[in-house]
């Protein structure tokens, strides 16, 4: 098994801003994926659509953090790596997120969340980005649907969010947008 590069400093992200796959300490376990890389095929507007299963969860014997890419794990965050989350997670969230260090203030970047598109919930599903079947595993190890749920965008004229809740069967989020563009200058 492959050693983590390093460990950050264990205050909750605190110190480092540390949040995703870029962190130091991720063991990867799999080559059947490169982290950070572009997955595919993607959707395309008047194409397919297509989906991809994440599974985060946590391994009751080891503490460690899986992630789980259409059914195969990738890799692990140790436990020694997090504060609280060491235990369990207070919460979770879905979504897309694109960096710009110009947050409120022109120029955006032109970075696209999504396929570009704003999104739209129509008879084809999910134009840009979707997440559905939306669970989380809580101790009793089973899976459930999370109690509160809310959407929020911070630059929504230049990407969108909305949760779909009526009239399908399970819950759904709708996401994407163009980044910089006549909306979003």
């Amino acid at each position: 098994m492959p050693l983590p590069l390093s460990y950050p400093e264990v205050d909750s992200s605190n110190t480092t801003g540390c949040f995703d796959l870029t962190c130091p300490g991720f063991v990867q376990t799999s080559n059947k994926v490169a982290l950070g890389a572009a997955i595919y095929p993607i959707s395309t507007s008047g194409g397919l659509p297509y989906q991809i299963t994440v599974y985060i969860y946590k391994d009751t014997n080891t503490s460690n953090w899986w992630v789980q890419y259409n059914g195969v794990n990738i890799g692990y965050w140790p436990p020694d790596l997090f504060g609280a989350l060491r235990y369990h997670a207070e919460s979770v969230e879905w979504g897309g997120e694109v960096y710009s260090s110009k947050i409120g203030t022109p120029p955006h970047t032109a970075t696209a969340m999504g396929n570009g598109q704003f999104p739209n919930w129509d008879d084809y599903g999910c134009r840009s980005g979707c997440v559905k079947r939306m669970r989380v595993r809580e101790n009793s190890l089973d899976l459930r649907f999370p109690e509160f749920v809310n959407a929020y965008a911070d630059e929504y004229r230049c990407y969108d969010v909305f949760y779909i809740e009526d009239y399908v069967e399970d819950p759904e989020f709708y996401y994407g947008g163009p980044g910089k563009s006549l909306w979003c200058p």
